[in-house]
């Protein structure tokens, strides 16, 4: 994607928790919508033991609430009082009023995220991702929240299922909200990434325990080509945005792919080492692509090259377009969308190399040699 404006952003190693505002970390209160998931989780495992205030776990599920509660009760004693969870659902916008005072960021990741389930209950989709997010703006922007950054997915782009279309939505909210409030009152951006590795339901998780019960690892199309991405690189793109977006902004990462052939044969390779276990293809399922794109043609024309990431500023134009028929842009990049047919392709070695890194890829080896 040559062309592309260039600015040279330097990255080295992981992100450090705000940068920017070390010294407010003492005083600050993150707020985690959808906390319990993995995203949450990822969060958690790398500040807890920051300078952070306070961190709030925001959801409906209070067994998952109670699990996490007693699992960092158990792991970070000393730091454990750090949580504070409530229960609520960001469909519910007075449950959102409740958390929100004294909260200084928010990472929004509630979300239905399931392809499946949001085809066979779209108003469910609608109601979680695009309603749930209208909320936690409206919310946010009441009580004077700092900055909020929204996580959506590739399946935003060009959508063609019930859940990309929910979050394709989400988006154009988010984008609208944010020109409703000041960005020195709160700053409103958003993440699109493609799939997290062996994040919440998933399918290599699926695939460890067929292998494990000596059935075949079943898979949609060989040739189906997928981003992939480790929970911590989700988190460096959540930072990246806080650090480096500018309000309205969708921010991307420059994501590898490989095929779901060549995921699955690497998950075979490390986790059956006899090379017995089958590779069955049941076909794609309701609402799949064949592969899923991070940055449409129509962004391209806009978007910034910021080295590891592309960002994607907001039309801040307002409806008055009659001025734009003799003020209007002439010159656009003229540049093909970013997709996990164009990206960079990872074979069998170099995805083992990625899974190996993964703990709970490391945590699920261990138990093979017990």
């Amino acid at each position: 994607m040559s062309g592309i404006l260039q600015i040279s952003t330097s990255m080295h190693g992981r992100f450090s928790l705000f940068n920017s505002l070390k010294s407010e970390l003492s005083s600050c209160t993150l707020l985690i919508t959808g906390g319990t998931g993995s995203f949450g989780n990822a969060v958690l495992d790398r500040f807890l033991a920051s300078d952070i205030g306070e961190i709030r776990i925001f959801s409906r599920d209070e067994k998952k609430q109670d699990d996490m509660r007693h699992l960092y009760q158990h792991t970070h004693p000393e730091l454990s009082d750090k949580l504070k969870f409530y229960i609520g659902d960001v469909r519910d916008l007075s449950s959102l009023r409740d958390v929100m005072h004294g909260v200084d960021y928010i990472f929004h990741a509630a979300a239905l995220k399931q392809v499946p389930s949001c085809e066979f209950f779209p108003m469910e989709a609608v109601k979680t991702n695009v309603i749930g997010t209208d909320n936690v703006l409206t919310a946010a922007i009441e009580a004077g929240v700092k900055t909020v950054i929204c996580l959506s997915t590739d399946k935003a782009a060009y959508p063609v299922n019930a859940m990309g279309t929910s979050k394709a939505m989400m988006e154009k909210v988010i984008v609208a909200k944010s020109r409703t409030v000041s960005p020195d009152k709160t700053k409103i951006c958003c993440t699109r990434y493609g799939n997290v590795l062996c994040s919440r339901g998933s399918v290599i998780p699926l695939w460890i325990e067929q292998i494990r019960s000596g059935n075949p690892i079943t898979i949609t199309d060989p040739s189906m080509t997928r981003f992939v991405m480790s929970l911590e690189e989700a988190v460096d793109l959540v930072l990246f945005a806080f650090e480096h977006g500018t309000s309205g902004d969708i921010l991307v990462q420059k994501a590898p792919a490989c095929t779901i052939e060549v995921q699955a044969e690497a998950v075979r390779q490390l986790f059956d080492k006899e090379n017995k276990t089958e590779i069955k293809i049941i076909g794609i399922r309701h609402g799949e692509k064949m592969y899923e794109t991070l940055l449409t043609n129509e962004e391209c024309s806009q978007a910034i090259d910021m080295g590891a990431f592309y960002r994607v500023p907001s039309d801040k134009r307002d409806l008055n377009y009659d001025k734009y028929f003799k003020d209007g842009e002439v010159e656009r990049n003229t540049l093909t969308e970013f997709n996990s047919n164009n990206t960079k392709l990872l074979n069998v070695e170099q995805v083992k190399e990625k899974l190996l890194s993964l703990s709970y890829i490391q945590e699920e080896l261990a138990k093979l040699s017990k």
